[in-house]
């Protein structure tokens, strides 16, 4: 999923145009975007449009945090419905997601559905306290497929006044936060998904910020306005230039004479140019597959591309 694209759960109205954008996700907010006064109806409304509206692409809801009072009222609202995934905010330590994962199952049987065909995206970085506890993460559930960070909320409990320098980029410990989503992505062998722009009409910066996260070993981004969906698919679609070399570096390390390694244009390539070779022919797939001819339940860990 290169992108996935909040949309209120309090505004139903813009759910199927949400669904149109072209991104390759939706998630319908409970979280943030929502007030607890609204959350009711919020919750009815998102069930209701996972049972009846159009679902060309995967359909998740961002859920509220797991020691919440909402967090379980969230779940038992729209597992019935079959959302596609979840996102779990403010996730503190790995307990968080062994506790969603346990209420996911009772809640899955009860409504006959097969354990584990919901999946679950975590966001480790918002908190301090998540920080602190980054190895936690090397072993969630096997329905987790992905992590993800944010700033914002791990800004306000530091007590900064800004995350961001005047040009726009992440001070240094948000920084840190961002290479800690690929770190402990990377060890759990699951995607890490690159958070939000604030900006949207200028999509230059989004492209280029996009391209930077894939370059990094981002699969995605996390995204607002559907304005931002062009430019980080851009980004993050293997150009016919990558697939040709990767489709190089494959073929030539099959051959039993490469011993591990070859030379192409005059650079060696071995097994770590492989794997992100790979990972560059699995991407340039997933962009050529549509929603309609896969499975609900299979969802991609993997993608990554140098």
């Amino acid at each position: 999923m290169r992108s996935m694209l909040f949309v209120p759960g309090d505004r139903p109205e813009r759910f199927e145009k949400a669904v149109r954008s072209g991104a390759d996700a939706v998630i319908l907010d409970l979280e943030d975007a929502v007030t607890p006064a609204t959350r009711p109806q919020a919750r009815r409304d998102v069930a209701d449009f996972l049972r009846e509206g159009v679902r060309d692409v995967p359909l998740w809801v961002r859920i509220n945090p797991a020691e919440s009072e909402d967090a379980l009222v969230d779940v038992a609202s729209v597992v019935g419905a079959r959302p596609d995934g979840l996102l779990l905010p403010k996730t503190r330590t790995v307990a968080d997601l062994w506790r969603l994962d346990h209420w996911l199952e009772a809640l899955e049987s009860w409504h006959g559905q097969r354990a584990g065909s919901i999946a679950v995206v975590a966001l480790v970085t918002e908190t301090a306290h998540a920080m602190l506890n980054a190895a936690s993460f090397a072993t969630p559930p096997k329905r987790v497929t992905g992590y993800t960070w944010g700033a914002e909320d791990l800004a306000a409990e530091v007590g900064a006044i800004a995350n961001r320098t005047a040009d726009g980029e992440y001070e240094g410990v948000y920084r840190i936060a961002r290479a800690s989503c690929l770190l402990m992505a990377a060890a759990a062998g699951i995607a890490a998904i690159d958070t939000t722009d604030v900006e949207f009409r200028d999509v230059a910066a989004v492209e280029r910020r996009a391209r930077a996260s894939r370059r990094d070993g981002f699969v995605g981004k996390l995204v607002i306005h559907p304005a931002q969906v062009g430019p980080v698919h851009a980004a993050f679609t293997p150009s016919a230039e990558e697939v040709t070399w990767a489709r190089r570096v494959v073929e030539a390390l099959a051959q039993p004479s490469s011993a591990g390694a070859v030379a192409i244009d005059g650079r060696m390539v071995d097994r770590p140019h492989l794997r992100q070779a790979e990972r560059i022919l699995q991407a340039a797939r997933m962009d050529d597959v549509s929603y309609a001819d896969s499975t609900r339940d299979s969802v991609e860990k993997g993608g990554q591309s140098p």
